[in-house]
């Protein structure tokens, strides 16, 4: 049955935050364009439904996440729309679409994983049946390209999705303790702690520092996910509103410039500078550049981030990287960029 978010009163929260030095606080969820939608946790026995609505998947690697899920105690399950190639997609849009839309609608799927991600989830936005998700909520897992689905269903329907590991990153140790700990036996408060890390050459590469920015404390809601599909999603419905949010920010593969010109484009939109916070994942393979010349990628971050003076800080366990913790879209967090930590402050599933 849809078990509608209560409106939850914020003012105990904001009057502990008010003892707290240099903190700032989001809107109350009453003041919210959408009423929250909670879906149900997840447990063991339950189906995970496996979608690819962007690139297709490698049979291999399907069969991997498979094995990985069912280890975890799922039962995981997909029709055949994800199998097979339309081009560099997993199947037509049509097709992409139709295949997250019965996910929702069946009754035996608990739970929704996103196989990987790509590119392509942006162009079945409109192809999705909001109204069955509002009618049937159920939780949604993904990263990078599954942003514009985790945002965007958020913004359409108020349903707390997950930005977090896809079927093809889940088998990390780490990756899937965060998934239980955040999908499976949450507890409010929680807090995320980064990854240790271990690995010499992790631990060498710069992409992988961890800095403060701007030092403090904020409170806001979560956004945000692949800095490229924040940007491909300004200028449609879907764009997302960043006051008095928490902005989780990360991106693979991107020259400096290019990182420069999407920070550039979101400082100067319509809310970014509204944000209470930015919090900075990995990301990865996003310092080279051929142009002796170039900034590195701290130097564009800092630039970038730091006039914009509110807390923000760079090198947390999400994005491209081989450790993601899981985080929810469209719930409070207390964010202290001091010492690197993301603290959920309501229920994101019930």
């Amino acid at each position: 049955m849809l078990k509608r978010r209560k409106f939850i009163n914020l003012a105990a929260l904001m009057s502990t935050s008010a003892l707290l030095p240099n903190v700032t606080t989001s809107k109350k969820v009453s003041e919210r364009n959408n009423p929250q939608l909670l879906a149900k946790r997840l447990k063991k026995g339950d189906t995970i439904g496996l979608i690819a609505p962007g690139y297709a998947v490698k049979p291999e690697t399907l069969e991997e996440m498979k094995t990985t899920l069912t280890e975890m105690g799922f039962i995981p399950f997909h029709t055949n729309r994800i199998h097979g190639n339309h081009g560099y997609f997993s199947n037509t849009d049509k097709q992409r679409a139709t295949d997250l839309n019965e996910m929702f609608k069946n009754p035996e799927i608990d739970g929704i994983l996103c196989a990987r991600g790509g590119y392509g989830c942006t162009r079945i936005m409109q192809m999705i049946d909001y109204q069955s998700i509002r009618t049937n909520p159920k939780v949604l897992i993904g990263f990078s390209d599954i942003t514009a689905l985790l945002n965007g269903i958020y913004k359409e329907t108020g349903l707390i999705t997950f930005h977090g590991p896809v079927g093809s990153t889940i088998a990390d140790a780490y990756s899937k303790q965060q998934f239980s700990n955040t999908l499976m036996h949450p507890q409010y408060p929680q807090k995320i702690d980064n990854v240790i890390l271990e690995d010499e050459e992790m631990i060498n590469d710069v992409e992988y520092e961890r800095y403060t920015i701007t030092p403090g404390q904020a409170i806001g809601k979560l956004v945000g996910g692949s800095l490229t599909l924040i940007n491909a999603l300004i200028g449609t419905p879907h764009e997302i509103d960043f006051t008095d949010a928490i902005v989780c920010i990360e991106d693979v593969e991107e020259a400096p410039y290019r990182i420069d010109r999407m920070l550039t484009q979101l400082i100067e939109g319509s809310s970014f500078k509204k944000a209470k916070g930015v919090v900075f994942g990995v990301c990865a393979g996003c310092n080279g550049s051929s142009n002796s010349k170039s900034f590195t990628l701290k130097e564009v971050i800092m630039d970038r981030i730091a006039s914009l003076d509110i807390p923000a800080a760079y090198g947390m366990s999400f994005g491209h990287v081989p450790n993601n913790f899981t985080f929810p879209i469209g719930t409070d967090a207390k964010w202290d960029a001091d010492k690197m930590t993301l603290e959920l402050l309501e229920k994101a599933i019930y």
